[in-house]
């Protein structure tokens, strides 16, 4: 019996051994087990379950510097001093009280005085356009624009546009460098460079990002601001915001009072609307806006309305009197949710989107009227001044 057992015994004292050696090579080379099995699948490395346990990936870091994109964008940029005369009557002071009060409130002869607006320009064309802010250069007699190299050039105005607060100039210089457009939107978070004059002390260069978007501070019928925290300031204004690549996403036009303890708070016009402007100011010598002949306000649509959540609408709050809407017999209260099928997110919105068409353009407009929807056309005029017409109320 003990024979028998023999060969058995010795068969076990070796897997022994051979588990006890394995056992202390495993202490010693913990990756040994894995590396014998990926040479005995022909040196491939063992797969592992992506899915369970996902790979980090770093956000890449941005540039060390914006040195390239300043480079870029600098020498499209223009300082502008617009110089006006300014006539004031003071009135006349008298040391006796009675005189005073006779004649105190006489006036004295007038005096005029030469007063210099500071801005910045952004130049579209290398014949010599350049785009400004309407603030920077109202009422002025002479505008002189400096330029990167340090020549000094006349500008001639080719037209404004009040209402987006823009104007073109005209300067003759030769062949000059002009800012690339980015031609995609800017998202919030982008980072943003702005250039101007400030206070008159020469082209300077801020960074911040975008901090918002379609801003409005009813300043003017047509707003759809870039907010930023990159410094804007007096001399500013009409100035380029660039992209980390140095192409043109906005115009620099205006900033909370900084009195108010406001910080970090500017806003610049989209490119977009400030190209649009230019070439019909360029082609026109005025901007031609399509025109529905409403006064329109915010609206709520309720959760259980059944529309979609981005349709929030406009509501007609003021009809012109014979203007197209009247026509097309829109009523006050209205809500306006779609126009060509398009939906109408906000009354900002709508007011871009009709300034962009052409006058005579028939539009189609799907809304609710006490609660009902209804359609209707609409043949958009060319939008009047404030001043040719008055609204009811």
């Amino acid at each position: 019996m003990l024979g028998k057992l023999r060969p058995l015994l010795f068969i076990l004292q070796f897997v022994v051994v051979g588990l006890a050696a394995a056992f202390l090579i495993s202490l010693a080379w913990p990756g040994v087990g894995a590396h014998l099995r990926d040479g005995l699948r022909g040196g491939h490395p063992a797969s592992t379950n992506t899915s369970a346990r996902p790979a980090f990936e770093a956000p890449a870091a941005g540039p060390a510097s914006y040195a390239d994109a300043v480079a870029k964008a600098t020498p499209a940029v223009v300082n502008i001093y617009a110089d006006k005369t300014v006539t004031e009557r003071p009135l006349a002071v008298f040391p006796d009280p009675i005189l005073q009060r006779l004649w105190g409130g006489m006036a004295a002869p007038a005096l005029k005085r030469r007063e210099q607006s500071l801005g910045s320009g952004v130049i579209f064309t290398s014949d010599g356009y350049v785009l400004t802010n309407n603030h920077v250069i109202s009422g002025a007699d002479d505008i002189q624009v400096m330029l990167h190299d340090g020549r000094v050039a006349h500008a001639r105005v080719i037209g404004t546009d009040p209402d987006t607060d823009l104007a073109v100039l005209k300067i003759d210089a030769g062949t000059l460098p002009t800012i690339q457009v980015d031609g995609e939107a800017p998202r919030v978070g982008d980072v943003v460079l702005a250039i101007g004059n400030p206070f008159g002390i020469g082209q300077t260069v801020t960074m911040g990002i975008v901090s918002a978007l379609q801003r409005q501070l009813v300043l003017s019928p047509y707003e759809d601001f870039i907010q930023t925290d990159a410094a804007i300031n007096s001399g500013n204004s009409g100035g380029a915001l660039v992209n980390a690549k140095g192409e043109l996403i906005g115009i620099n036009t205006a900033m909370f009072d900084r009195d108010a303890g406001a910080q970090g708070i500017g806003f610049a016009i989209p490119v977009r609307t400030a190209k649009r402007v230019l070439e019909q100011i360029v082609e026109h010598g005025r901007v031609v806006r399509g025109w529905l002949g409403v006064e329109v306000g915010n609206v709520m649509i309720s959760a259980d309305s059944g529309l979609p959540a981005a349709a929030r609408g406009a509501m007609v709050v003021d009809i012109y009197p014979g203007g197209p809407a009247a026509q097309a017999g829109l009523q006050t209260g209205d809500v306006l949710l779609k126009m060509d099928k398009q939906p109408i997110i906000d009354p900002a919105g709508l007011r871009t989107r009709e300034a962009e068409m052409a006058p005579g353009s028939k539009v189609e407009i799907s809304g609710l009227r006490a609660g009902e929807p209804f359609h209707t056309q609409v043949v958009l005029a060319q939008r009047p001044t404030f001043r040719q017409t008055t609204p009811r109320g």
